[in-house]
């Protein structure tokens, strides 16, 4: 006997797929394993069988064709194929938990995929299945295309796929999970990915800056942020947000003390930050800023875009303890500069009228 897999399309009405099923069985073929999946065409349905050796490729069509099905496609399959596909996913999934630069191996591995490629930028081109291509969003930037020639991706596959792309997303950013910064005058804060239960520390971190602070972090206006933006803010659709928090020295619990944004827009990632009054000057701003450098870089970011007033001296600071070269574009007193990731990392910045 030979295992092969045969996947088919099928009228979506009662007693068809008996009808394959039959039809296959009157050649000797046992079905161990089989998924249906919805699609506009008909229900997609995936066979793993145990076959006859002298029953051939040809003659399984056949008989997929002799049962009503169509878009016939077949293949010899192994051993392992007897795992059914959630236990398979799993298993991707814990190669995932310990790996996430694996993301696009198991791609290839849950969907058989010929290619599978990653494109940072991700404007104007439309996810989902696109004839034999697979468009996928990363949620840390950027995109995965996938390509197979046959059988034809399924809707199914696609959410699967997505799926995946989402969990190893999540591990990249438990990667930067909570760390222990020691600053320069021997003060620890605590860094760690924000999520939506830090709202209300948020807030608070707002109402406890200055209105100057506030003003040079949202450059609109002194006022306090409404929540809703605060809510976006906290958990970007891509990019990362860290929130820095310190114990009091009473020991009470913990509070915010900084927030760091890095929101992804195309091929580049803006980037912002707000530290309390009473914890700046203190180099806990340049940790925030390498800390989202670095995750750019890994996330295949081309360049950070910031916002900066001119009479920002402290953030323009920041910036050049970065130590990367810049390129700086003046609007009256709003500068934008932009840091390649990409090319020399090893420049100055150069500031209004060096």
């Amino acid at each position: 006997m030979t295992l092969w897999r045969i996947r088919a399309t099928v009228d979506d009405r009662p007693g068809y797929l008996s009808v394959l099923t039959a039809s296959l069985a009157l050649r000797g073929v046992n079905i161990l394993t089989v998924q249906v999946q919805p699609t506009e065409q008909g229900a997609v349905d995936d066979f793993l069988v145990d076959a006859p050796d002298a029953l051939d490729e040809a003659g399984l069509i056949a008989a997929v064709e002799r049962g009503r099905g169509r878009d016939c496609w077949v293949a010899r399959s192994e051993a392992r194929g007897l795992a059914d596909q959630p236990t398979r996913v799993l298993g991707l999934a814990n190669r995932l938990v310990r790996d996430p630069d694996a993301t696009g191996a198991a791609l290839r591995t849950l969907l058989g995929a010929d290619s599978v490629s990653w494109r940072p930028a991700s404007t104007g081109v439309e996810r989902g299945i696109t004839g034999a291509t697979m468009l996928l969003a990363d949620p840390a930037g950027g995109s995965f295309s996938l390509r197979r020639v046959a059988p034809a991706f399924t809707p199914a596959e696609y959410a699967r796929a997505q799926a995946l792309v989402e969990l190893a997303a999540t591990v990249v950013r438990r990667a930067a999970e909570q760390i222990t910064l020691v600053l320069p005058d021997g003060a620890e804060v605590a860094v760690r990915p924000a999520c939506a239960d830090d709202l209300s520390g948020v807030v608070e971190l707002h109402e406890a800056c200055s209105p100057r602070s506030r003003h040079r972090r949202y450059l609109g206006g002194a006022g306090l942020p409404q929540p809703t933006r605060l809510r976006r803010l906290l958990e970007p659709s891509r990019g990362l947000t860290l929130v820095a928090t310190a114990t009091g020295a009473d020991g009470e619990a913990d509070s915010v003390v900084a927030l760091a944004n890095l929101l992804g827009e195309g091929d580049e990632a803006e980037v912002a930050l707000l530290v309390r009054d009473d914890w700046q000057r203190r180099g806990l701003g340049s940790a925030l800023l390498r800390r989202l450098a670095q995750h750019a870089d890994r996330a295949g970011y081309a360049a950070l875009v910031l916002h900066v007033q001119a009479d920002n001296a402290p953030m323009l600071r920041t910036l050049r303890r970065l130590n990367r070269s810049s390129s700086v574009e003046r609007d009256g007193t709003l500068l934008t500069l932009t840091v390649p990731l990409a090319a020399d990392r090893k420049g100055t910045l150069s500031t209004p009228g060096a």
